[in-house]
């Protein structure tokens, strides 16, 4: 890196203060960033010492009611299972008392859930990253997450005019997520974006011009993740060949140098390694059934919470989760629903799993998934290059030992 690269990453660490407020900032640096940081040592001594299990954090699907129709989405489209106002209460009740402090809210379209904001203004002491497409949010609700200071909204952009109504299968999707951008901004929120990245979306995202257009619109961080063909319509072919997967990598990795905001991934470690943070055992996630799964597309489950969500701490440590990190880290570094789809289904079946969606058809989808790319580079890892994210991913994506 130049000094000019340190100079940009200087100004980019200072854009949170000209556009959002020193208490939300404030609850952002202690509520997730200190509290989290806390809560993951707390979850490095648990392993270490062979205590009962329980992940740093749970990303929590409270609803699968959503407003668009989106291609490759594990969500049952008109699905009507929803977390009760009760157990998602329960979960971040349950949570505190292992150390969690932090939770990623999912849908379906989590703003479609109604009295969301009246659970979350329970837990003044937690912080909550909301994964919206963003169409819903309007002034009143910006304003809102506002007021309570502990809510960061993540709009989902799947690509820019042409290719967000043809993903999202609806009109004038991306001028609709962009007034909500624009709300949140207007509202001082911390809040970020994400993408998706397959093929067709692949050169209009993967871009230093697609990075700074979101930085002008107020977005503090831009979290990239990698298509998953899953669901009723997965489209396998859209899925991102080994080479632009590498392409995506190479491309993070020197934008990091220099980027005006921060740019997430959760693919891999600092040297380049790949992981699977549900083997790894760092996060865990619940449906809106109230099962407890292995990870969001993974819609098979074992074990569901009650009425109240007090049985998440024996849940998250059941046997057939403990048997099935084993099972992925010892198969792959990288998603085992992309390279390995019909022994994850006979291993899930000789468990005895339940179909925890609406659709009742994970079975059927999972044995007609083809193996594609997935983020393992093997023996070509590219290692991170900037500083700090080599410190954080040294820091928090290491493997925890699943690996080996």
């Amino acid at each position: 890196m130049t000094i000019s690269d340190y100079i940009k990453n200087i100004q980019m660490a200072g854009r949170i203060f000209q556009l959002s407020s020193p208490r939300l900032i404030w609850k952002f640096l202690y509520n997730f960033g200190w509290k989290s940081y806390r809560n993951m040592s707390r979850f490095e001594k648990r392993l270490k010492n062979g205590e009962p299990f329980f992940p740093a954090f749970y990303m929590v699907s409270i609803t699968e009611a959503c407003n668009l129709a989106c291609t490759g989405c594990w969500v049952s489209q008109n699905g009507r299972r929803r977390l009760t106002p009760q157990q998602l209460h329960g979960i971040i009740e349950e949570g505190k008392k292992e150390g969690a402090y932090f939770y990623g809210l999912l849908g379906g379209e989590p703003l479609m859930y109604e009295g969301l904001f009246d659970v979350l203004e329970k837990h003044p002491d937690c912080y909550f990253q909301l994964f919206t497409n963003g169409t819903l949010i309007n002034d009143q609700i910006a304003q809102r997450m506002q007021k309570m200071g502990n809510v960061t909204p993540v709009i989902s952009i799947e690509g820019l005019e042409e290719e967000s109504d043809h993903r999202r299968q609806r009109k004038d999707v991306y001028s609709r997520t962009l007034q909500g951008v624009r709300a949140c901004r207007k509202a001082g929120l911390i809040f970020g974006a994400a993408c998706s990245i397959c093929q067709s979306n692949y050169h209009e995202l993967v871009s230093r011009r697609y990075v700074e257009l979101i930085a002008k619109e107020g977005a503090m961080y831009l979290w990239y993740y990698i298509y998953r063909p899953v669901g009723s319509e997965p489209h396998p072919e859209n899925a991102l060949t080994k080479e632009q997967i590498r392409g995506l990598r190479k491309f993070l990795v020197e934008q990091r140098k220099n980027a005006p905001l921060v740019l997430i991934d959760t693919y891999w470690d600092d040297k380049g390694n790949a992981i699977c943070p549900g083997a790894t055992g760092m996060s865990h996630h619940i449906a809106p059934s109230g099962a407890v799964e292995f990870c969001p597309p993974l819609q098979m489950a074992k074990d569901f919470l009650n009425e109240q969500s007090t049985n998440l701490a024996e849940a998250s440590d059941s046997e057939f989760l403990r048997g099935l990190r084993e099972y992925v880290a010892g198969t792959t570094r990288g998603c085992i629903l992309m390279n390995h789809p019909q022994e994850l289904l006979d291993y899930l079946q000789k468990e005895k799993v339940v179909d925890t969606t609406s659709r009742q058809t994970v079975a059927a989808e999972f044995a007609k998934m083809p193996c594609v790319a997935t983020h393992d580079m093997e023996d070509a890892p590219i290692p991170e290059q900037n500083p700090l994210y080599r410190f954080l991913k040294k820091k928090y994506f290491f493997g925890f030992g699943a690996y080996g």
